[in-house]
């Protein structure tokens, strides 16, 4: 006769093996049975009216708002005031030798960058000056300026 291919090692293993298992269950199951989660019910969230998260369930015989989608704007709003035409400023700072400065507007008192490319008559600091806006690689550039 042939000697059994599973020794007293084999078998103290697989006991071993099948109570870990036994144990990972029965701890499972604890787990499940203390939770006071309840399933997805409870874990629902809801928004009101006014976009504040609520437990209950919105009314469904309440009268919804209607809102016209032509009222709804995307992005940026247009600026309708906007001058077309010559802004007026007055010369914050201008250095002859490197060839630029800074114009503000008046009224607004934005800063504008003026370079000497940009101007048609020659200006100092203070004097005050037309000129039209043109994009630049770092913002609104001064150009066309002149003396008024």
């Amino acid at each position: 006769m042939g000697k059994s291919q599973e020794t007293f090692n084999k078998k103290e293993k697989e006991k071993k093996r099948l109570k870990k298992r036994k144990e990972k269950q029965e701890k499972k199951e604890e787990r499940r049975a203390a939770s006071e989660g309840g399933g997805l019910e409870n874990m629902m969230a809801y928004l009101d009216d006014d976009g504040n998260i609520v437990d209950t369930p919105p009314d469904p015989t309440k009268k919804k708002k209607e809102v016209k989608a032509s009222s709804i704007e995307i992005g940026v709003p247009r600026r309708e005031d906007e001058e077309v035409g010559p802004k007026k400023g007055r010369v914050a700072f201008f250095n002859d030798s490197k060839g630029y400065g800074f114009i503000n507007e008046t009224g607004t008192q934005e800063r504008f960058f003026v370079h000497v490319n940009g101007l048609t008559e020659e200006i100092r600091e203070n004097d005050n000056v037309s000129f039209e806006l043109e994009r630049g690689p770092k913002g609104m550039n001064a150009v066309n300026v002149k003396k008024i």
